[in-house]
């Protein structure tokens, strides 16, 4: 591999090891079963990965990777596989339990959290996979997400921004129940349906809606729920992420899966998240990865 100035989202020796093994066994998986072309591949796995990560972070469209990359087409068809393949939940997945053991805890959690969040698209995604959400007058797509109660990602759906989120719950909660056998309670907010505490009892899963203080004005963080709204936070320090730019909502799920793997990897390893803040302020140079 030709030698190249690295760029901010590259993968470091260090967390390219906490990945590496996934994606060295798709390969060889894909070779077992003669998936491969005649001859051996032309670019390395981590270099591919640092084009994706650099598309994530950055918001880049595929066609202006920068040419010290592998080729877009290459890059991009390399992403299409891993998404259908279910690699990057599987990466998600790892890096949570080694992340939650780190923490004290068991790889498995018993708790989560859901939300849902609206956001426009671009003009990339078909009308239909769009629709409007009439509570926050947003015309785009919704990123419904499961997470831990620390904020790390288990599960996301991506659905147009009409969907109710009572509907994307019930999909999201059945999801839990069979990836996570070992959870037994949920926290959501008042925008759920009591129907859905209802489904939830089928699965063996405790639901709590968590009402906003009556009266309360402006910004204040609900018990157990501020978590997942820390989470879409850290999913926003990923610029492609401030828009839907996915022509599938699929495609939309891996890149939700790809930004926490980014800050999941730099967690465990002790590398600080880069903000796109002002970086000539010493108080603003990074934020906890």
């Amino acid at each position: 591999m030709t030698e190249r100035r690295p760029y901010p989202s590259d993968l470091s020796d260090a967390r390219w090891e906490l990945i590496e093994p996934v994606l060295g066994a798709w390969r060889a998986e894909r070779r077992r079963h003669g998936l491969n072309i005649g001859r051996p591949p032309e670019h390395d796995l981590r270099e591919i990965m640092n084009a994706i990560l650099y598309v994530d972070r950055t918001g880049v469209q595929w066609r202006y990777l920068p040419h010290d990359f592998p080729p877009w087409e290459t890059v991009y068809g390399y992403f299409a596989k891993w998404q259908k393949d279910g690699v990057f939940p599987q990466i998600t997945g790892i890096l949570r339990g080694l992340l939650r053991q780190r923490e004290g805890k068991g790889a498995e959690p018993s708790a989560c959290v859901i939300d849902a969040q609206s956001v426009k698209t671009s003009t990339s995604v078909p009308a239909a996979g769009q629709g409007t959400d009439a509570a926050k007058k947003i015309v785009g797509r919704k990123r419904s997400i499961v997470t831990d109660t620390l904020g790390l990602l288990l599960a996301v759906l991506v659905t147009a921004a009409s969907v109710q989120d009572s509907a994307a719950g019930t999909h999201l909660i059945d999801q839990v129940a069979v990836a996570h056998p070992s959870i037994r309670k949920v926290w959501v907010d008042g925008g759920y349906r009591q129907h859905l505490v209802e489904h939830a009892a089928t699965v063996g899963i405790d639901m709590e809606i968590v009402q906003r203080t009556p009266g309360a004005k402006g910004f204040s963080p609900l018990p157990k729920r501020w978590t997942v709204e820390r989470t879409y936070g850290w999913l926003m320090f990923h610029r492609r992420l401030a828009r839907d730019y996915e022509t599938l909502p699929a495609r939309s799920e891996a890149m939700i899966h790809l930004a926490m793997t980014d800050l999941m990897a730099r967690r465990l390893i002790g590398e600080a998240t880069i903000s796109w803040r002002d970086p000539t302020s010493t108080d603003q140079k990074h934020v906890p990865g």
